[in-house]
């Protein structure tokens, strides 16, 4: 499986939040953000729960994630 760069690590960092604190404003496992991070790829509803975790707006999901 080919892996995907993203952006997700850091713009987590730089607002100061652990992986465990995302995955749980998220609804997901702190697993699956550490995947994400080391760019596997992830389902839509899962980047839009990120973004949203993160106090994105979906129209700013190419800050994290390039399709």
């Amino acid at each position: 499986m080919a892996r995907k760069k993203n952006n997700l690590k850091k713009i987590r960092e730089d607002m100061l939040i652990t992986k465990s604190e995302l995955a749980r404003k998220a609804g997901i496992s702190p697993i699956t953000i550490d995947r994400i991070e080391k760019g596997y790829e992830c389902r839509v509803d899962t980047k839009r729960k990120i973004i949203q975790a993160l106090g994105l707006k979906l129209s700013e999901r190419e800050l994290i994630f390039s399709e």
